[in-house]
């Protein structure tokens, strides 16, 4: 039987360092020549399955720290690296283990660091919301991923696309679909492009939800999917071929800093296109506003999923026709946020979307319920919020169900005009924030972080209801 072979010369010359032995010394205890031991230090020899027992035997030392104490450290300066501050710098994979291997400590210190770093990134930016929440702008110069600068591009616009809204429309009437807009679309690729979609079992797509093979032109569709999704995946296909010329344009327009920003939101306004041929603006609008913008009843006029029908409710902003200015926030239950969106831009400085007490998260103790509340900031400034968990594509038993929680707003000045304001108490008021960190609300039990515009207040005498208690 081969014997199991582990290099880690730079470990086996700390313990020996940190013993005070010299490698004649060590050598001696190990039964090994001091040649051999200097090869194993430098690592041109494996420490053997024997040898790692002498070692544990003679001087006492722990076989994990032999064996994996550096894989962590490696795997966080991975990430650290991987930081476009960092980009430029970037070594090899081989480097970062030599690193966590010859000099853990130092490892150590560099994510300490990196922490440090982050998170004080993280209150600058805080800070800057702020000020420009007061009308004090701020230009803090920073590098972004081409995710960041993506998402951050179109959370700060409308959420609407003249150009493509109006060639989806062109596009839905020339279909002629009816009421089966997934039929009429595969039978335009087949008859057009030769394009033929196929669904697929899940095994045979484990990790994928779309795939397009050119050499046969079929679309292959993943089992795991919904026929509201299929049908978006579908929809994203034939936009991305009969709006291409709009697409682009508006692409143009929004001046991404790099080609891989710019291949990020092709994707999004290809989504944001898929939307607009399942749900005509004007057949929509009109829906919409006789049925007081209930998202169920348009997802079951217009065949579509909630998550799909709240989404399109942002985009209501053609000049003469507008909505409701919607914006929308997803969440899952760790807190992380997917997509932000805004028929006018999500408004980040108002109401924040940061807030535990917000119903985005308590709705995922209360799985397909529609929880409506009316939230009130620290400024007075107040909006009617409806918040739902959405079930993301089915996995297998063995499997864990992906689930999100979709929050969608307005300013409670046009709650009236949705039937959500229907049986909400004027007096059933949540006191929320934009986020812990800027929220000066005294004794709130869901507060998770202090303020950072107010000094701790550290008495021994008094505890306030909080566990960041402030001056």
């Amino acid at each position: 039987m081969a014997e199991n072979k582990i290099f880690a010369g730079p470990k086996v010359r700390r313990i020996r360092n940190t013993l005070g032995l010299t490698q004649t010394a060590m050598a001696e205890g190990l039964s090994i020549s001091p040649s051999y031991l200097n090869l194993i230090e430098r690592n041109q020899r494996p420490l053997t399955v024997q040898l790692l027992l002498r070692l544990a035997s003679v001087y006492k030392v722990d076989l994990d720290e032999l064996q994996g104490e550096s894989a962590g450290n490696a795997r966080q300066l991975r990430e650290v690296f991987a930081d476009p501050l960092l980009a430029g710098e970037l070594p090899g994979d081989h480097e970062l283990v030599e690193i966590a291997d010859a000099a853990p400590n130092v490892a150590s210190g560099i994510l300490k660091l990196y922490r440090a770093y982050r998170e004080q990134a993280a209150r600058l930016t805080d800070l800057a919301d702020l000020l420009a929440r007061e009308g004090h702008a701020t230009a803090l110069p920073a590098t972004l991923m081409p995710m960041d600068e993506v998402r951050g591009r179109l959370e700060g616009r409308p959420n609407y696309f003249g150009r493509i809204d109006e060639a989806a429309e062109r596009f839905h009437a020339a279909l002629e679909p009816g009421d089966d807009l997934a039929a009429a679309l595969k039978a335009w690729l087949r008859r057009e492009h030769g394009v033929v979609v196929r669904a697929l079992p899940v095994h045979a797509m484990p990790t994928l939800r779309r795939r397009f093979d050119r050499h046969s032109m079929r679309l292959f569709l993943s089992g795991r999917l919904s026929p509201f999704d299929r049908l978006r995946e579908v929809a994203m296909e034939a936009v991305q071929i009969a709006l291409q010329e709009e697409i682009f344009a508006e692409l143009d327009a929004l001046a991404f800093s790099t080609a891989e920003a710019r291949r990020i939101a092709r994707f999004e306004l290809a989504r944001y296109a898929a939307h607009a041929l399942m749900m005509p603006y004007e057949a929509f609008y009109a829906t919409a506003q006789r049925a007081r913008y209930d998202v169920d009843v348009l997802r079951a006029r217009f065949d579509v999923s909630y998550e799909q029908a709240a989404n399109r409710l942002t985009m209501l902003q053609r000049p003469g026709r507008a909505g409701i200015p919607f914006f929308l926030l997803e969440v899952d239950n760790a807190g992380h946020r997917f997509r932000r969106a805004g028929a006018q831009g999500f408004p980040q400085a108002r109401f924040g979307g940061g807030c535990p007490k917000l119903g985005v998260h308590a709705a995922f103790s209360q799985p397909g319920q529609i929880l409506v509340d009316r939230v009130e900031m620290p400024d007075g400034a107040a909006f009617l919020t409806v918040a739902r968990t959405l079930e993301g594509p089915q996995g297998v038993f063995s499997e864990r169900v992906r689930r999100t929680a979709l929050l969608l707003g307005c300013d409670a000045a046009h709650a009236e005009e949705t039937v959500y304001a229907d049986g909400l108490r004027r007096d059933a008021t949540v006191a929320v924030g934009t986020a812990c960190r800027l929220c000066e609300r005294q004794g709130c039990l869901a507060r998770a972080e202090p303020p950072v515009t107010r000094p701790l207040g550290l008495d021994e005498m008094v505890a306030g209801l909080s566990l960041f208690d402030f001056q």
